[in-house]
């Protein structure tokens, strides 16, 4: 049974992650998922999916200004994405939303995975490894995929007022040093005697830092 706390899936007990348990040593896996896990970023797939190929090119040219200004550090990346939801998806229903995420993750996510991370994955749950996805993209489209592998998600969030998403990220995107954030708010990383990090970017940097050993684009 998947059991939800604070939009954080846990699989199983999450008793068994975050209370203290000093004598017991654990190891756990953090894993990134648009690059890594996946051949594509998500976002982008996902609006292609949502919208079509000529809604997808018609909302990146006219909010190009944006994406330059991110690639010239002139905003953020927090910013930039923001500027992109609220364009695509501001006031639509969030049960609408969902449905089109689940038909996304069933029809189109399956194409998108890197079969060497899924395997890296089964092999360390085999071995006993707490698995958790750390990502930027909304949890929304990963929440069925991650349900499926019964793995942990931490993952942005998507606002909602009156049912509808308002096309802001709730707090803060889940991208750098704030993937370490939402990793040291919900495990005490002192009682895992191997922590391993995969990742891409250089959003991921911060995250692969944490381990005790860490896989740069591993799985390309």
């Amino acid at each position: 049974m998947v059991l939800e706390m604070d939009h954080v899936y846990y699989p199983y007990d999450p008793g068994i992650h975050v209370q203290k348990e000093k004598t017991v040593k654990k190891e756990i896996a953090f894993f990134d998922f648009d690059g890594t896990i996946t051949k594509k970023d998500t976002l982008i797939e996902f609006i292609r999916f949502s919208k079509g190929v000529f809604g997808l090119y018609l909302g990146l040219v006219i909010n190009s200004p944006y994406l330059i200004a991110y690639k010239l550090n002139i905003i953020s990346n927090q910013q930039a994405k923001q500027k992109i939801l609220q364009y695509f998806f501001k006031d639509i229903s969030v049960k609408q939303f969902n449905k089109i995420c689940e038909v996304f993750s069933k029809e189109k996510l399956p194409m998108l995975l890197r079969h060497a991370a899924v395997k890296e994955i089964r092999t360390l749950q085999n071995k006993n490894f707490i698995v958790v996805i750390v990502s930027a993209s909304p949890e929304n489209w990963i929440t069925f995929w991650a349900k499926q592998m019964n793995v942990i998600l931490i993952a942005t969030q998507l606002e909602e007022k009156n049912n509808n998403l308002t096309g802001n990220i709730l707090g803060n995107n889940c991208y750098g040093i704030e993937k370490v954030n939402r990793i040291k708010k919900l495990f005490q990383l002192a009682e895992y005697n191997i922590i391993l990090a995969y990742g891409d970017t250089k959003g991921d940097i911060p995250m692969l830092n944490l381990a005790t050993t860490k896989h740069f684009k591993p799985f390309r």
